[in-house]
C-alpha cells in the first residue's frame, strides 16, 4: 500500500508545467511567435494558419529524476531505485507538462497607413499541470514515521494544479515610431476542468512520551482540493455525452476568465533590436460544477502508536481522529490565477543581405535585411513557490528567401545542455516549421530532463 501511495505521489510531481518557447521567441518569420510577445515585428500582407495543424506543441522537463532513473532495465530493484529517487530529490524540484493545439488563427494589416498595424486573432486549447516534489509526505507515504521519532513532516510540500482550457484570442500592434512597435493580446479563457491545492500546511511529528512504548503524536492539517468541471462526471446520474460536454465547454461554455498579454520591439540601432513581453496577465472566476475536499483540525494522541489509517487498529483514535480531522466536501467558488509568462531579449544583426523581397523577420525598414542575428533571452514565469527563470542565446540565420534556421543554448533548473534548433521554411505561400529542444537527450530521452516540440502549417502572404 505504501508503494502504491508513493507512485501515485511521485506521478503527481510528474505532471506540472513549464511555458517557455524560447526557440519559437522573436523567430517573427512564424506567425505564432506573436502569441509570445503580440509586439512582434512581423511584416506578412497576412496570413492563417491552417485549422488544428498550425500550432501542435509540448513541453516536458523534470529537474529531479528522469523516467530512467524509475524504469531503468539494469537490474536493480524497483524499491531501491524509488527510494533513491526519492531520497535524491527535494520539496523544491518539479517535473513539468504542458500541451498546446491551435484551433484556429489568422492575421491582417488594417488602416489607412496599411503597414503601420496589425490584427491577429485565434483560438487555442491547452493543457497544463504543476506540482511540486511533495518530499515530507512521500518519505510518510513509504517509510512511515517509526523512524523519525522527533521529525517534523510538512504537509504544505503538498502543492498540485491541473487544467485544462480553451482561449479566444485577439491583438493589436502598431508601429508608433518607425523604430517602435507596441502591441496588445486580449483574451477570454475557458476553463473545462480545474483541479487545484497550492495553499496547504499542516505538520505531523512523533516523540516520546513516558515509556519506550508510549508516545505523543500530533497532527495539525489544513489541506484544501477545489474542483470545479469535475465531479459531475463521478456521479452515477450522469449521462449526457462527456466528449461533447467537453466540446461545449472548450467554446466559451466553461469557467469564464479574462487576461492580457502586452509587448513591444525597439531599434535603437538599425541593427540592434530589444524586445519585451507580459504574457498570460489574467485570472479565471470557478463558479461552475464546483466542489472542493477539506482536511482541516487538529488532534492529539498520547500511547501506543497507531496506524490512522487502518480502522480495525486502536479503533476509539481512529473515531477520535476522523472526529478532529474530518474529511469536508465544500462547494465554494474560488479564483486562479493564470501562470503569467515575463520574455526578454536583446539581439546583433549583422551581415546585410540586398534584396528585391521584403523581409518578414528582420525589421527596422524594408530595405535592410540581415542574414545573420545573435541575441540573448531572459524567461520568467510565476509559479506558486519560486519563479521558474531561464536564460537563452541564440544564433538566427537566413539561409535563403524561403528557408531561416535559428539555434538555442537554453540553461534553468532542468538542464544545462540543453540545445535546440528550429527550423522556419517558406515555400511559395506555404509555411512549414518544426522546432526541438534538448537535442543532446534525443539518442535516450528516457535520461532526459526535459524536451519540447512545435509544429505547424500557415498560409502567409507578403507584399510582392
Amino acid at each position: 500500500m505504501r508503494k502504491k501511495a508513493l507512485i501515485f505521489t511521485l506521478f503527481i510531481a510528474m505532471s506540472c508545467f513549464s511555458q517557455n518557447k524560447q526557440i519559437l521567441y522573436n523567430f517573427t518569420s512564424i506567425p505564432q511567435s506573436m502569441m509570445t510577445n503580440p509586439g512582434s515585428d512581423v511584416k506578412y500582407k497576412w496570413y492563417f494558419g491552417v485549422p488544428l495543424l498550425s500550432g501542435i506543441s509540448a513541453n516536458v522537463g523534470s529537474s529531479g529524476f528522469s523516467a530512467y532513473d524509475l524504469f531503468a532495465d539494469n537490474g536493480v530493484d524497483f524499491n531501491d531505485k524509488l527510494r533513491n529517487v526519492l531520497f535524491s530529490t527535494t520539496k523544491k524540484d518539479k517535473v513539468a507538462v504542458n500541451e498546446q493545439i491551435e484551433l484556429f488563427s489568422g492575421g491582417f494589416r488594417i488602416g489607412p497607413d496599411e503597414k503601420k498595424a496589425y490584427i491577429s486573432f485565434g483560438m487555442y486549447q491547452e493543457f497544463d499541470m504543476l506540482s511540486y516534489m511533495p518530499k515530507d509526505i512521500a518519505v510518510l507515504a513509504i517509510d512511515g514515521n517509526k523512524d523519525y521519532l522527533g521529525k517534523v513532516f510538512d504537509l504544505g510540500d503538498l502543492n498540485v494544479k491541473a487544467e485544462m482550457l480553451s482561449v479566444l484570442h485577439v491583438g493589436y500592434h502598431k508601429n508608433i515610431k518607425e523604430n517602435l512597435i507596441l502591441g496588445v493580446r486580449g483574451k477570454i479563457y475557458s476553463s473545462v476542468f480545474n483541479a487545484t491545492s497550492t495553499k496547504n500546511s499542516g505538520y505531523i511529528y512523533t516523540i516520546p512520551s513516558t515509556g519506550n512504548s508510549v508516545y505523543e503524536q500530533v497532527i495539525y492539517s489544513d489541506l484544501q482540493l477545489n474542483t470545479s468541471g469535475i465531479a459531475q462526471y463521478d456521479d452515477e446520474n450522469y449521462t449526457a455525452d462527456v466528449a461533447s460536454d467537453i466540446r461545449k465547454k472548450v467554446v466559451l461554455g466553461g469557467n469564464l476568465g479574462v487576461g492580457i498579454d502586452l509587448g513591444l520591439t525597439y531599434y535603437p540601432q538599425k541593427n540592434i533590436q530589444f524586445t519585451a513581453s507580459a504574457v498570460d496577465i489574467g485570472f479565471i472566476n470557478h463558479t461552475k460544477e464546483v466542489e472542493g475536499l477539506r482536511y482541516k483540525g487538529y488532534y492529539k494522541f498520547e500511547g501506543v502508536k497507531p496506524n490512522f489509517l487502518d480502522p480495525s487498529q486502536v479503533s476509539d483514535a481512529y473515531q477520535e481522529f476522523k472526529d478532529a480531522i474530518p474529511l469536508d466536501t465544500v462547494y465554494t467558488k474560488y479564483t486562479t490565477w493564470r501562470p503569467a509568462k515575463f520574455n526578454s531579449s536583446i539581439q546583433y544583426s549583422f551581415g546585410e543581405d540586398r534584396s528585391d523581397e521584403e523581409c518578414d523577420c528582420q525589421g527596422f525598414d524594408s530595405e535592410t535585411v540581415y542574414k545573420n542575428a545573435v541575441g540573448a533571452q531572459l524567461f520568467v514565469m510565476t509559479t506558486p513557490r519560486t519563479p521558474l527563470v531561464a536564460f537563452t542565446t541564440y544564433y538566427r540565420r537566413k539561409i535563403s528567401n524561403g528557408l531561416q534556421l535559428k539555434a538555442t543554448y537554453t540553461l534553468d533548473s532542468f538542464s544545462y545542455t540543453n540545445i535546440g534548433l528550429g527550423l522556419s521554411s517558406k515555400l511559395g505561400p506555404v509555411n512549414f516549421y518544426v522546432l526541438a529542444d534538448n537535442l543532446l537527450e534525443y539518442k535516450d530521452i528516457t535520461k532526459s530532463n526535459s524536451f519540447s516540440f512545435q509544429l505547424g502549417l500557415n498560409v502567409i502572404f507578403n507584399d510582392k
